[in-house]
């Protein structure tokens, strides 16, 4: 009986340990996003926002619809022209999610439906900005202090990732016949702004340059996206 109660005792404090330990999470603001396919994601706190630390690689939109694949140049097409959200694989190869995240064009961003996880929101042009001006005080990084150490082709300048942003270089699809390009060189990353009806805002890691550029692409590009805690 008295083995049977510290048990119980055991498990009791084992409960209310965790309890405690999440109501402290939460109270720091830095619950771990899980998306509605299952994923979940690291995070860091970049200034005041806590971002997530890996690209999203998700399938649906947040109240369960089906976000478009797009395997075929035609199909991918197909679907801007409908101005409709659309993914794919960097070389349509699955294998790539797990190092890359899963590459979507800008529609599939401004869905009303939602492709952030529960309780996250995508970037807008200022958000990036900011990221850039907290590693410096400048308008841009001076180093790759967000860069991951392990997967860039050609690790040139100071790579250290000391504020663990663990920028990944998944490269973008484009859109012509030369679909997949820049997979270890170069990480393109959406914004939700947009500067015309044809061009969306993004941030930019280059393994050649040790600046975060913040620039405008088409809306029909293929990139990573990552997303901020409400």
């Amino acid at each position: 009986m008295k083995k049977k109660q510290n048990a119980m005792y055991g498990l009791l404090i084992l409960v209310i340990t965790v309890i405690t330990s999440l109501a402290s999470i939460r109270a720091e603001g830095t619950t771990q996003p899980v998306d509605i396919d299952g994923n979940a994601y690291s995070f860091v706190t970049i200034g005041n926002k806590v971002w997530m630390r890996d690209n999203l690689n998700v399938s649906r939109y947040r109240n369960g619809d089906p976000i478009r694949q797009a395997k075929t140049n035609e199909e991918w097409l197909d679907a801007a022209t409908k101005k409709e959200g659309a993914w794919c694989y960097y070389n349509n190869d699955p294998a790539n999610a797990s190092k890359y995240g899963r590459l979507y064009n800008w529609y599939a961003l401004n869905d009303t439906r939602g492709i952030a996880p529960s309780g996250w929101h995508l970037p807008a042009k200022e958000d990036w900005v900011a990221v850039a001006t907290t590693l410096t005080g400048k308008s841009y990084s001076e180093d790759k202090k967000s860069h991951t150490l392990t997967i860039w082709r050609y690790p040139a300048l100071s790579v250290d990732n000391s504020i663990h942003f663990h920028a990944e270089p998944g490269g973008i699809r484009g859109t012509d016949e030369l679909a997949f390009v820049f997979a270890g060189e170069n990480s393109f990353i959406w914004s939700s702004s947009e500067q015309t009806p044809a061009l969306g805002w993004y941030a930019e890691f280059d393994f050649q340059n040790a600046v975060i550029t913040i620039s405008t692409q088409d809306k029909r590009t293929g990139s990573a996206v990552r997303c901020i805690q409400d």
